[in-house]
């Protein structure tokens, strides 16, 4: 691959429904521009850019792969992105560094749920975008329904360059609205076509078609405006360059057509992305801040300038290490150098460099401003952190990946394999930004947290293949606790006598209830030396003790004031052993009739929904038990705010995205604890009873 200038380099992440088609139209842009030699397809899993086991398995995109072409002097970094919602992580790190955004809408289904979803989020990072409607060789495929579904949901900006000639499976090519020309494939490889004249048929709704675009395009410049509002035919360069500028500004939202597998359509596609999205030098600028410093300040996007590169996205392969893919904003990242770290506050010596096409390497000595590669074996580097010059250190902003939603307990299959799970799971957390693991030392489990289901179902199927363990999920243990509603006072008194010296231990304790969230307090109020000073300690030690399993169904015991008030000892038969099992006696014994109860934890939630939703939504949440504090409104959607039990959201996500056709999104924290209402009590109380006896 030759060297291009920064100028030269467009960056464009492709982002669409699930299933829409961005593999197989990044396999025909691959193939359009000469970077392979043969059109590969997804059922036959032999994609350049999906050639991870687990998405030709599955046959969806689970991981963004990177593919640089090469058009008319330009280089394209094609970004193909997941589609599912469980994979969203990976397109927020791909749009966070791309320049522009190529959004894919199959011509059969029209503008579905993530279709608005990826349109938002280009929305967010203010990417110029064009769509192509895919699949138009399939039957059903519909380009007017799904063209006019565009503009209701997206706006009037969206506007057609193109329109279809045929239908279904005799859809044979496009009409250039800007040209006035008619493109025809010619052969099945979708290399060869010629240019006509546009079909009678097509001619007026050409017309009418180009007309609109004509406007959109006027209105992206004063001077174009009052040239065509005088009636004067704008030139062609004149088109060219309000074309650029509208789709720059978003004010026009180009709208392509073809089919990806037929490879129709698609080199118009590549000559679009050339002539009208931004290089990296027209976005002019980037924000940084200093190391340790919140306050950020604008730097010149330049090629000769001091070196800052956001790494977006990190591979942790078994074999080769970790692969960390970044984008470089200013100067030159180079092989075989130092630079550092500032996140982490450590150096790193950059090895080999790379540009990467799906899974293959190109080497190369160095990666210019507005450029996109990889580099291995980067010792602390994750995503979301600046590679810059010792000399001139800055941190540019992270990526802002989205919280984990579900929740699964994970234990191996095989007894002794802990240690391997924990190291392969540890790696996950390298590459994946959305997955957590974390050991709840409550319950004993170790819980992995993801996107979905499928996230974390793909997880553990690498970890099978990657790493050879097996591991089962299960439902998270809720980390119950118990206290008391009343007082109560006990004796506990432990004597043991068995020849030669004995044990005893003798205490009176009282018990009170604490606040909610004030833990364990212990307060010694022996007078006369009844207990001897070196004996407390140890009655505190086994009330301790004792706390951790409650009478009720054995959860921790926690919000209670235990007083130590009275008690005797022996002075040859006493002893720390016997005062600590003395207590532990006289505080289970309290307990039990101090009106001991269970404790849940409780969430704070906030569920966000278009506002159709809403009633669906509410009484959802009340049937698990949830209290609505309000609502806050917003741009088409609404929030509600709720308190709902830990133990009724474990499956939220997918009822959620089931209800809202996964439109709705949420959040969950820890909010305090709370009693458990009596009948729920006694089902937990009777399953912790069956689990002792199984044991």
């Amino acid at each position: 691959m030759k060297k291009y200038t920064s100028q030269q380099i467009r960056n464009v992440a492709l982002i669409s429904h699930g299933g829409a088609g961005k593999t197989s139209l990044t396999e025909a842009l691959l193939y359009s521009s000469g970077a392979i030699n043969r059109l590969g397809s997804v059922e036959q899993g032999n994609t350049t850019t999906d050639y991870d086991p687990d998405e030709i398995k599955r046959q969806v995109t689970i991981s963004t792969s990177l593919a640089p072409v090469e058009w008319k002097d330009t280089k394209i970094n094609l970004l193909d992105t997941p589609g599912y919602f469980d994979f969203m992580g990976d397109v927020i790190g791909s749009l966070r560094i791309a320049d522009a955004a190529l959004v894919v809408v199959c011509g059969v289904s029209g503008v579905e749920v993530g279709t608005e979803k990826v349109w938002g989020y280009a929305d967010e990072y203010q990417l110029p975008r064009l769509v192509f409607v895919n699949k138009l060789n399939r039957e059903n495929a519909n380009f007017e329904k799904t063209l006019e579904q565009l503009r209701q949901h997206f706006g009037t900006s969206v506007a057609p360059l193109q329109l279809p000639i045929g239908k279904e499976s005799d859809f044979r090519g496009v009409v250039d609205l800007l040209k006035k020309k008619a493109i025809i494939y010619e052969d099945k490889t979708g290399l060869k076509f010629k240019e006509e004249e546009i079909p009678a048929e097509l001619v007026e709704a050409a017309e009418e078609a180009r007309e609109t675009l004509m406007e959109s395009v006027a209105e992206s410049e004063d001077e174009l405006l009052m040239k065509y509002l005088d009636g004067k035919p704008l030139t062609d360069e004149e088109i060219a360059r309000g074309l650029r500028q509208g789709v720059m500004e978003g004010k026009i939202v180009p709208v392509l057509c073809g089919a990806a597998t037929a490879n129709y359509g698609i080199q118009p596609l590549l000559d679009l992305m050339v002539e009208a999205f931004p290089s990296p030098l027209d976005r002019k600028e980037f924000e940084a801040s200093l190391p340790g410093k919140e306050e950020t300040k604008t730097y010149p996007i330049d090629p000769d300038g001091p070196l800052a590169a956001l790494v977006f996205k990190t591979l942790a392969d078994p074999y080769v290490g970790r692969v960390n893919f970044f984008k470089v904003y200013s100067g030159k990242l180079k092989a075989d150098s130092q630079v550092l770290n500032p996140n982490k506050e450590k150096n790193e010596r950059i090895g080999n460099l790379f540009f990467m096409r799906g899974k293959n390497q190109i080497q190369v000595d160095e990666i210019p401003a507005g450029d996109i590669g990889s580099v291995t074996k980067l010792s602390v580097t994750t995503s979301g952190d600046t590679l810059c010059e010792k000399s001139s250190p800055m941190v540019l902003p992270g990526i802002d990946f989205p919280k984990p939603v579900i929740s699964f307990a994970v234990r191996p299959k095989n007894k002794g394999d802990e240690e391997k799970v924990g190291t392969g799971l540890s790696r996950f957390l390298e590459e994946d930004p959305t997955f957590r693991l974390e050991r709840n030392t409550e319950t004993k489990e170790s819980i992995i947290s993801g996107l979905g289901d499928t996230h974390l179902e793909v997880i553990i199927e690498k970890l099978a293949k990657k790493f050879g363990v097996e591991v089962e999920l299960s439902t998270p243990k809720v980390p119950y606790k118990e206290t008391i509603k009343g007082s109560s006072n006990k004796e506990g008194k432990y004597k043991k006598q068995s020849g030669g010296r004995g044990q005893y231990g003798h205490v009176f304790l009282e018990i009170k209830p604490l606040e909610r969230g004030e833990g364990f307090v212990f307060e010694d109020k022996i007078v006369g030396g009844v207990v001897p000073r070196q004996y407390i300690p140890a009655v505190e030690k086994g009330v301790v003790e004792a706390m951790e399993h409650g009478v009720l169904a054995g959860y921790p015991v926690v919000d209670v004031k235990v007083t130590l008030y009275d008690g005797s000892y022996h002075t040859v038969d006493s002893s720390e052993i016997a005062f600590k099992i003395a207590a532990a006696m006289a505080f289970r014994g309290a307990m039990e009739q101090a009106q001991p109860v269970l404790l849940e934890p409780i969430m704070n939630v906030e569920v966000t929904v278009p506002s159709n939703y809403m009633g669906d939504v509410m009484g959802d949440l009340n049937s698990r038990r949830g209290r609505i504090l309000g609502m806050v409104p917003g741009e088409g959607n609404q929030t509600v705010k709720a308190q709902v039990p830990m133990a009724e959201m474990f499956k939220y996500s997918i009822d959620l995205r089931s209800m809202t056709q996964g439109r709705g999104s949420f959040t969950s924290t820890f909010s305090h604890y709370e009693e458990v209402p009596p009948h729920i009590s006694e089902q937990i109380i009777a399953e912790a009873k069956k689990a002792r006896e199984e044991e």
